[in-house]
C-alpha cells in the first residue's frame, strides 16, 4: 500500500496543478470554460470505468 501511495500522491498533486494551468490556457484561447468541462467529464468517466472492475475483498478473523 505504501508503493502505491507514492505515485498516486504525486500524480495527484500535477493533475491539480495542470488542471488548473491549462483551465486557464483554454479560457485564454477559447473564451469558454465549456471545453474543460467537458474534458473533465470525459476523465471522470474514464476513472470510473477503469476503477468499475475493482473487487474488495475484506477477511475476516479467525475465531479464536
Amino acid at each position: 500500500m505504501a508503493t502505491l501511495f507514492g505515485p498516486v500522491t504525486v500524480t495527484h498533486h500535477m493533475g491539480g496543478f495542470l488542471g488548473a494551468w491549462l483551465g486557464g490556457k483554454v479560457f485564454e484561447v477559447s473564451g469558454s470554460y465549456d471545453r474543460v468541462w467537458y474534458a473533465d467529464i470525459a476523465l471522470a468517466l474514464g476513472a470510473a470505468l477503469i476503477h468499475r472492475p475493482i473487487v474488495e475483498r475484506r477477511s475476516v478473523p479467525a475465531a479464536a
